[in-house]
């Protein structure tokens, strides 16, 4: 038996970073949604009792480093599963780019899996153990559109943004979250105003949306990676409604919401990055179905 589970990749429309925990994570406060950029994850069950990880991607690992892997294994463990399991994982989303693609992937596996060893676990209990093995796993999870907030896995459902393009561009270099966090002074963040984000996402209002985009990790990539200020104003330029850096970096997206002007921009980008899409917001947690 197989199943097939699509794992979205997601955007931050706002990322706040409020202080250091004694656990030694940060607290956040971000506002996420899905987009409809995503991999493709195959369930396969195995004759002998191991985890299997297959994908034509050089960047991604095929052992206990992966996450599908970590959400495999934890699931196995925790409800005493004998069964074997091949992971195909149809790569789409770029690997280190600030858009949780590890992270969705993992998600996607526990959902899979749950169907695969007729587990018939809730999707909470599937955000809370998603939640151990990554900050972005529980938001996955769940897809849609929803407020993160305590170290990320503390998931509150959000309306959907407006229907509108958008626009990612990603450089041609990796970017390590443990870095960026490690070079963060909390106390020179410029802290976006996340209740206006949620309270725009109420009222639908594409506009307000837009204005109140904010990431306060930017600061830090920006400074250590030139290149995404580059993308970020060629964005702007190209007249994207909204310009913002996805998680830590150093994918930039940019929020359009006439389709007349998105080739535009996209070809604009092309000249610049190799690494460049157009895609539909996801925003519905249905579109995991």
């Amino acid at each position: 038996m197989t199943v097939l589970v699509k794992a979205p990749a997601k955007i931050n429309l706002s990322l706040d970073v409020l202080y250091k925990r004694p656990d030694g994570y940060h607290e956040v406060e971000m506002v996420m949604t899905t987009i409809d950029l995503a991999d493709r994850i195959e369930l396969a069950e195995l004759p002998e009792n191991r985890i299997k990880i297959l994908s034509q991607s050089r960047y991604v690992p095929d052992d206990h480093r992966n996450l599908a892997f970590k959400a495999a294994k934890l699931l196995k463990e925790k409800y005493h599963i004998s069964k074997g399991v091949a992971i195909s994982i149809d790569k789409m989303i770029p690997v280190a780019a600030g858009l949780a693609g590890g992270s969705s992937d993992a998600a996607a596996t526990l959902r899979g899996l749950n169907k695969l060893w007729n587990l018939n676990l809730p999707l909470s209990k599937l955000a809370e153990l998603g939640a151990e093995i990554g900050s972005d796993v529980a938001f996955c999870v769940h897809g849609g559109t929803a407020l993160a907030t305590g170290r990320g896995e503390i998931i509150t459902k959000l309306p959907s943004p407006p229907n509108c393009w958008v626009i990612l561009a990603k450089p041609a270099i990796g970017v390590s979250t443990a870095d960026i966090y490690k070079q963060l002074q909390l106390h020179t963040i410029d802290h976006p105003d996340t209740k206006a984000m949620v309270e725009s996402l109420y009222q639908q209002d594409f506009k307000k949306i837009c204005s109140h985009v904010g990431n306060a990790l930017e600061m830090v990539t920006l400074g250590m990676y030139p290149q995404v200020q580059q993308i970020k104003d060629q964005m702007k330029r190209f007249g994207a409604d909204a310009v913002l850096m996805s998680g830590s970096g150093p994918t930039v997206f940019g929020l359009v919401q006439y389709e007349s002007r998105v080739q535009r921009i996209y070809n604009g980008l092309r000249g610049f990055c190799e690494q460049v899409y157009a895609v539909r917001m996801l925003g519905d947690e249905k579109a995991l179905v």
